[in-house]
């Protein structure tokens, strides 16, 4: 049996890769691309995937634990790495092994923050040296979520969520649900009902309450086990779906509460208790290395 090491280049260096949570969704318009133009502010949470790399010299991008229900050829893993290969032209390639933690279709960006990961971990084992800002360039083009996740830092982000800023929030302890559905986000921003006129709101709105998520209401209708998730955390409290769902949060008082809160709540919606973060984990490892 393997064991962890403190050697980014050993193939056992667990590199972290955290999920986020949307603490609010607005929804302000549409670009002619397609693309909707977004408010929203990301909190990472210490739930966790863990990435393995081990370089190899023939170039090819080997990703040895396929996540099920997505096309390994599909995978942000696979694609980022590629990316790199091909922004460097670097000749090296790498097997990666996947701990997964975080389910996907949950709201909770786990494709991204892996792809995130992925940039950061072979931009050090492949020796390239990219900036942050250049990594975060190269993971835009892989999806609107994935700069939050090179950055490594809790954020107020507009635009397609690429236009971010820093911001430093309370790192409570969230009661979060899962029911067992998988939500397609590319499903809920082509509803046609999904509401896209959202008036542009400032960081003081959302201190004052008055910030929501505009994908609930569709998620909800067209995933009722979503709904009843949220109504049930509704008594407890102001939850709210992440992303485009299907995960629900609730804030908690403290560690206690939101544990407390997990041993009432339907197993089948895997209830768990997670910790705010304003800083990822994968930052703080790259500031020892």
């Amino acid at each position: 049996m393997s064991t962890l090491t403190d050697d980014p280049f050993s193939a056992n260096f667990a590199w972290p890769s955290p999920a986020k949570l949307n603490l609010f969704l607005h929804v302000t318009g549409r670009r002619e691309d397609g693309y909707h133009l977004l408010q929203t502010l990301f909190q990472f949470v210490d739930l966790v995937d863990h990435l393995h790399f081990q370089q190899r010299g023939d170039g090819q991008i080997n990703l040895l634990t396929p996540v099920a229900g997505v096309a390994t050829q599909d995978n942000l893993i696979v694609r980022a790495a590629r990316k790199l290969q091909s922004v460097s032209g670097a000749p090296i390639g790498v097997d990666i092994r996947v701990d997964k933690c975080i389910p996907t279709g949950a709201g909770l960006g786990g494709g991204s923050s892996n792809a995130a990961t992925t940039l950061i971990a072979l931009n050090r084992l492949w020796n390239l040296g990219f900036p942050t800002d250049e990594l975060a360039d190269i993971g835009l083009a892989l999806g609107a979520d994935v700069p939050v996740f090179v950055r490594g830092h809790a954020a107020w982000a507009e635009g397609i969520g690429e236009r971010l800023s820093p911001v430093d929030l309370p790192e409570p302890w969230y009661l979060l649900l899962l029911p067992p559905v998988s939500v397609l986000t590319a499903d809920i921003f082509a509803a046609p009902d999904l509401r896209r006129d959202h008036p542009w709101v400032r960081f003081e709105d959302y201190q004052d309450g008055l910030c929501g998520n505009d994908c609930e209401t569709v998620t909800c209708e067209r995933h009722p086990e979503v709904a009843e998730a949220l109504a049930w955390a509704r008594r407890f409290g102001p939850a709210r779906m992440s992303g485009t769902g299907a995960c629900v949060f609730l804030e908690t008082a403290d560690r206690a509460s939101a544990e407390t809160l997990v041993a009432q709540a339907p197993p089948a919606w895997r209830p768990c208790a997670v910790r705010g973060l304003n800083r990822s984990p994968l930052a703080a490892i790259m500031r020892g290395l």
